[in-house]
């Protein structure tokens, strides 16, 4: 079951972001104490409040970017339960990625993995759901490769900590970009 996450859920996403960074499932460095960590945290409450993320883009001016984002429970028994997952999607153009999305360890296997992922894309925001990123060092990389796989994405590349996956269903304009993107980041590395 899902429900819209809001700043009342920051603390379990900050634990499960942390607890993802330090099995190499996210950016390592939200794992850490650090200034860096905390103001991605403190962008993510401003985020779980306003449903906006704030990021410097490429030309160093500031945007503000939609993040709507979900809590996942197992089954529909919420109440008074934490949820055990999330799932957060960033707005590109013409659609949205799939930008972090995680399990407590606790609860990994046993097909919630693909339950999470099922009731993510089949959100409004989930339907429309183009791009996904995954940490090439995780190591859940071969079991996210397969499940994403069963809702249309296939991989696209691999960049130097990033593999990129892209689905079928991707706007051709969209799905060129991301390909030459992946393949220009690909070059430098």
């Amino acid at each position: 079951m899902l429900q819209p996450a809001h700043v009342g859920h920051l603390a379990m996403l900050r634990t499960l972001i942390r607890q993802g960074a330090q099995d190499g499932s996210f950016d390592r460095e939200l794992g850490a104490t650090s200034p860096q960590a905390e103001e991605f945290f403190a962008k993510l409450k401003r985020a779980l409040v306003t449903g906006y993320f704030v990021e410097e883009g490429r030309s160093g001016r500031i945007d503000t970017v939609a993040v709507p984002g979900y809590v996942f429970w197992p089954d529909d028994r919420n109440s008074g339960s934490q949820p055990v997952g999330f799932g957060l999607f960033r707005a590109i153009e013409g659609g949205y990625e799939l930008w972090l999305a995680g399990l407590d360890l606790s609860v990994r296997g046993g097909g919630h993995g693909r339950a999470l992922l099922a009731a993510l894309f089949a959100t409004q925001q989930g339907q429309k759901t183009w791009i996904v990123r995954i940490q090439r060092g995780s190591r859940y990389v071969t079991a996210l490769e397969h499940l994403l796989a069963e809702f249309g994405f296939s991989p696209v590349g691999d960049t130097l900590r990033l593999r990129w996956f892209l689905r079928k269903t991707a706007p051709p304009e969209l799905a060129v970009r991301v390909r030459d993107a992946v393949a220009a980041r690909t070059a430098i590395n």
